[in-house]
């Protein structure tokens, strides 16, 4: 089956949210989703509810707790991620060279792009670390190698304080963000706490990972200038363990995680219903496991969004707003066939009966 070039998918075909975009069949011919009948006979029948391949809009692959992993290590995190039913990765920085993925027609696609940190002020061997009058070079210079986004640590723990605070200063900000822009690409950034948002926002940002510390304050903020988040709430699941190891030498620090993480699904729901656009990540890699997809999407369905809309954070709106086609006439054939319908109950995604991509049978 894995070398069938015809594919019948029949069923369910969820090409997008609403019930005009629900189809009956499609097939897949020379590795392109198409809606019309071939003359030639399918070399496989795939039947249930098919979605698009799911998209993990935060995640590292090619990054442990460590740092940088090996190419076999960088493999096995693919395939989990692909085995999820995630066929389309934003990683959101990773200092590995994972472009080789790219000529493998069983992995998913990558988007890339590459922390830059403040020094001192990350995780190391993660990051580019400089400082200020440094970041917009980088910023440019990571906008022309990468997949079109650049990625920012926003806020870290500063020992001297003891609590997370912002780590770049507003003009700084926005010099290498018009910077990005110029270049074409896009800018994210990491952010726990509060009080780097209205900096990054009014700095033309485009989209803020995490996003914990948004306020009354800051989410109208948002809203207005469209910036996205992405939640990565599995992550966010692990702020008391975070907090519990670091009572000793940083309470401040520890206090204002187990606080972020007792609103955590408030806060959420509150950008969600003020227009804000959610999509979802896991923050695979470093310390989480990959192939969270769809614990991902079950959190932001526990947060308050609508089923719907939590499947759209991983699939149709989240393709939309990375550029990605979905299951249109002529696209790539990535999909996911489940035995039920995931609009109904979203912990179906946790277990894929049939797996696309490139037009390939891989699971």
């Amino acid at each position: 089956m894995a070398e069938a070039e015809v594919l019948h998918v029949t069923g369910r075909v969820l090409a997008g949210p609403g019930e005009a975009d629900v189809h009956d069949e499609l097939w897949v011919v020379g590795g392109r989703v198409t809606y019309t009948r071939p003359a030639a006979a399918p070399d496989a029948t795939l039947t249930g509810w098919t979605l698009p391949g799911l998209v993990d809009a935060h995640c590292h692959v090619g990054l442990d707790a460590h740092g940088a992993v090996d190419a076999g290590t960088a493999e096995k995190q693919a395939l989990a991620d692909r085995d999820a039913g995630t066929l389309l990765a934003r990683d959101a920085g990773s200092p590995s060279d994972t472009r080789w993925i790219d000529d493998r027609a069983d992995l998913p696609k990558i988007i890339r792009a590459w922390h830059i940190a403040r020094t001192r002020r990350y995780i190391r061997n993660y990051a580019h670390e400089i400082e200020p009058g440094d970041l917009a070079a980088y910023v440019r210079r990571e906008a022309r190698r990468g997949d079109g986004w650049v990625k920012l640590v926003g806020d870290w723990i500063d020992r001297e304080v003891g609590d997370l605070t912002a780590c770049w200063p507003a003009d700084a900000l926005a010099e290498a963000i018009a910077a990005a822009h110029e270049e074409g690409a896009r800018v994210t950034a990491h952010c726990f706490a509060e009080d780097s948002l209205a900096d990054l926002v009014n700095a033309g940002i485009d989209c803020v990972e995490h996003a914990t510390g948004l306020t009354a304050d800051t989410v109208p903020l948002f809203a207005e200038r469209g910036v996205a988040i992405v939640p990565t709430l599995v992550n966010i699941a692990t702020f008391p363990s975070l907090a519990a190891g670091g009572d000793a030498k940083y309470p401040r620090w520890a206090d204002h995680l187990r606080r972020l993480h007792a609103r955590r699904h408030a806060t959420v729901r509150d950008a969600y219903d003020a227009g804000i656009p959610v999509y979802a990540g896991t923050d695979a890699g470093g310390g989480l496991a990959h192939g969270l997809i769809a614990a991902e999407v079950e959190e932001l369905v526990r947060a308050g969004l609508p089923a719907t809309a939590a499947l759209s954070a991983a699939t149709w709106g989240a393709r939309q707003w990375l550029g990605r086609e979905g299951l249109t006439e002529g696209a790539p054939a990535d999909l996911v066939v489940y035995d039920a319908d995931p609009r109904e109950d979203v912990r179906v995604l946790a277990a894929p009966r049939r797996i696309v991509l490139r037009g390939r049978v891989v699971g």
